[in-house]
């Protein structure tokens, strides 16, 4: 099977090569992928149609059919992506406001493979205007809110922002350029994690990584979720990566403060989540991307989302 990665997870595994283990698993999985889709393929008897581009920032991502002709997709994510964890969220799921896993009880080898239902992958809810695209993508990340499910392996969200904190503290003690200069927000955006974090934790399964374009349209529903990161914890932390979408259009917008706040005010009243908490993790995770985008190269994307947070 030749083919090549698209640019985009070339470029995205390239940032994460920063420490030797990193870069050995990476430049491993890399040259291992066209053996392992192939293997992956034949297993399942499925006729690879495609790469799909630009695809994921994590994942390679073939446009397959399966014996019988039925369009699915295969998906291989390297460790480090914990495919196995997106696998027991989609599983629990169900196909429940996200996409169907279609080998959840096959026998064979599945570690670092998906085989899901295709979806349209052209088609995000981010094709909508913005007011429509923000409600139809609230309405599909409230129906992943479930229980999770007894003895789970999923990270908590205490766990996950503890490891991007102390990320975040070591960019600052570094002088980096995006630490320095965020040095005032990091400040807060921790202040902000350790007071939503100081009563009991809420428990629901979260999609973990929830942005419009993570939003297909499908056949079976409108729109479906694809890509999670899962993680437990509170529905705020989930709903605070859909506050800051389109944010290059919001700091192009000479009001795009004020737009910011009311954003919060109406996805926190349309999903029942409390307005400040929201705020406040929408605060820590901005300036989280912002400080790692920073840290990796991406210099513009590091300004906008400090801008952004600056808002907050």
């Amino acid at each position: 099977m030749a083919f090549e990665p698209p640019q985009r997870l070339l470029r995205a595994l390239g940032e994460t090569r920063r420490s030797g283990s990193e870069e050995d698993e990476a430049g491993e999985w890399l040259e291992k992928l066209p053996e392992l889709a192939r293997q992956a393929a034949d297993l399942r008897e499925l006729t690879v149609e495609r790469v799909q581009a630009p695809g994921g920032r994590s994942s390679l991502v073939l446009l397959v059919r399966q014996a019988d002709g039925t369009p699915a997709v295969l998906k291989l994510a390297p460790e480090r992506a914990r495919p196995e964890s997106e696998r027991a969220a989609l599983a629990h799921w169900d196909g429940r406001g996200a996409v169907r896993l279609l080998d959840a009880d096959e026998a064979h080898d599945t570690h670092g493979v998906l085989l899901l239902e295709r979806l349209h992958p052209d088609m995000s809810v981010r094709s909508l205007p913005e007011a429509k695209a923000l409600l139809e993508a609230a309405g599909t990340l409230r129906r992943l809110w479930v229980e999770p499910p007894s003895a789970h392996v999923f990270e908590t969200v205490a766990e996950r922002t503890g490891r991007q904190a102390e990320a975040m503290r070591a960019s600052v003690e570094a002088g980096s350029e995006a630490g320095a200069e965020a040095g005032a927000l990091v400040a807060a955006a921790l202040a902000a994690r350790d007071e939503l974090l100081a009563g009991p934790p809420e428990a629901r399964l979260l999609h973990g990584t929830f942005r419009q374009s993570k939003v297909l349209a499908g056949e079976r529903a409108p729109w479906l979720a694809v890509g999670p990161d899962p993680v437990v914890g509170e529905c705020a932390f989930d709903l605070a990566r859909l506050v800051r979408d389109r944010v290059e259009d919001l700091i192009a917008s000479p009001s795009g403060a004020s737009i910011t706040r009311r954003r919060v005010k109406r996805l926190a009243e349309s999903l029942e989540v409390d307005q400040e908490r929201l705020r406040g993790w929408t605060l820590f995770r901005a300036v989280e991307s912002g400080v790692r985008a920073g840290r990796v190269g991406r210099l513009r994307d590091a300004e906008l989302l400090l801008e952004f947070a600056g808002w907050l």
